[in-house]
């Protein structure tokens, strides 16, 4: 095995770290309610340019993890990022080629996605109410998405990440 695709592995983990650390970063309540799903945004990244590689198993290990550093029930979480992926890694070849516009759109309605799954576990398990804040890290991960991108495809030619 070369030496460049063990360090590959490294960057993709460490930028998933990244996003997980960036997830749990407390933020003032204003800020709150626009937090983008970092960790989401990343392993969809992961998960379109490398599908053999990062998916739905990866997406289920970092849901668990997210559960518990969250401190809320276990595997909702984990559950909605890894139906997330798995529409991700069922339609890759499709959503790489789409405008970058498109592909923001397209995002976003899978981070919706992810709301309403984790919203209704946690609406069967507890009770929570339904609040139009919900829909908001949607937005923010639409705006964000291009640039996340970028970053990430940059550090995987940089890298040769494989």
């Amino acid at each position: 095995m070369s030496m460049h695709i063990a360090n590959g592995r490294w960057v993709v983990w460490l930028s998933l770290l990244g996003a997980m650390l960036l997830q749990i970063m407390p933020l003032p309540d204003l800020v709150e309610a626009w937090r983008p799903d970092w960790l989401l945004l990343v392993i969809i990244y992961w998960a379109m340019a490398l599908p053999h590689r990062y998916n739905i198993l990866s997406a289920w290990i970092l849901g668990v993890m997210l559960d518990i550093l969250l401190g809320a029930h276990l595997g909702i979480r984990a559950l909605s990022i890894s139906i997330v992926v798995y529409v991700v890694v069922l339609h890759f070849q499709r959503l790489r080629n789409f405008p970058m516009w498109q592909q923001s759109m397209m995002i976003a309605s899978l981070i919706c996605l992810h709301h309403l799954v984790v919203f209704w576990i946690q609406f069967v398990v507890s009770t929570v109410t339904f609040d139009e804040t919900l829909f908001l890290p949607a937005i923010s991960s639409l705006i964000i998405w291009p640039w996340v991108f970028w970053m990430l495809r940059r550090l995987r030619r940089i890298y040769k990440v494989r």
